[in-house]
C-alpha cells in the first residue's frame, strides 16, 4: 500500500505546493501592482483556473498522509507524515476561510465597474498576507512530507 500511497501524496503535494509557490513569485507581484479595475479583471481570471485542481491536490495529501501517519513502520515517519497532514489540512482551513471567500467576491465585480468604496475594501493586503502563509504551510508540509520518505528509505 505504501508504494501506492506514497507517490500520490508526493505528487499531490508537490503540484499545489509548486502551484501556490508559483503564484507567490509570478502571480501575486503582478496583481499587486495593477490598478483596481485591471487586478479585479485579473484576479478573477486567476482564481478560476485551479478549481477543481488545487482542492483535490489537498484533498488527496491530507487524506494520503493520515493514512501513512498510520501505516508507516517507523515512528519518525508517522510523525513526519502527520505533521504534512496537519499543515496541508491547515492549508486548506486557510483557503477556504481567507482566500476563497475573496476569490467568489472578486468575481462578482465588474472590473470597468467597481464599487465606490472598492479603495477602501480593496483585499489585496489581506489576501496576499493569507496567500503566503498558505504556501509556506504547503511547502512545510511537501518538505515534512519529504522527510518521511528519507526515514523510509
Amino acid at each position: 500500500m505504501l508504494e501506492i500511497v506514497i507517490p500520490v501524496v508526493l505528487l499531490a503535494n508537490g503540484l499545489a505546493a509548486g502551484v501556490l509557490v508559483g503564484t507567490q513569485l509570478g502571480g501575486w507581484p503582478l496583481l499587486d501592482t495593477l490598478p483596481a479595475a485591471r487586478y479585479v479583471q485579473a484576479h478573477g481570471f486567476f482564481s478560476t483556473r485551479y478549481d477543481p485542481f488545487m482542492p483535490l491536490c489537498f484533498l488527496g495529501t491530507v487524506l494520503g498522509d493520515g493514512v501513512l501517519a498510520l501505516a508507516a513502520n517507523r515512528a519518525g515517519a508517522q510523525v513526519l507524515f502527520g505533521a504534512a497532514g496537519l499543515l496541508a489540512a491547515g492549508t486548506v482551513v486557510i483557503s477556504l476561510v481567507k482566500n476563497v471567500p475573496v476569490n467568489k467576491w472578486i468575481r462578482t465585480l465588474d472590473p470597468e465597474n467597481l464599487p465606490d468604496d472598492f479603495a477602501e475594501r480593496d483585499p489585496r493586503r489581506h489576501w496576499g498576507g493569507w496567500n503566503r502563509a498558505r504556501t509556506v504551510s504547503a511547502t512545510l508540509a511537501l518538505l515534512a512530507n519529504c522527510a518521511a520518505v528519507g526515514l523510509l528509505l
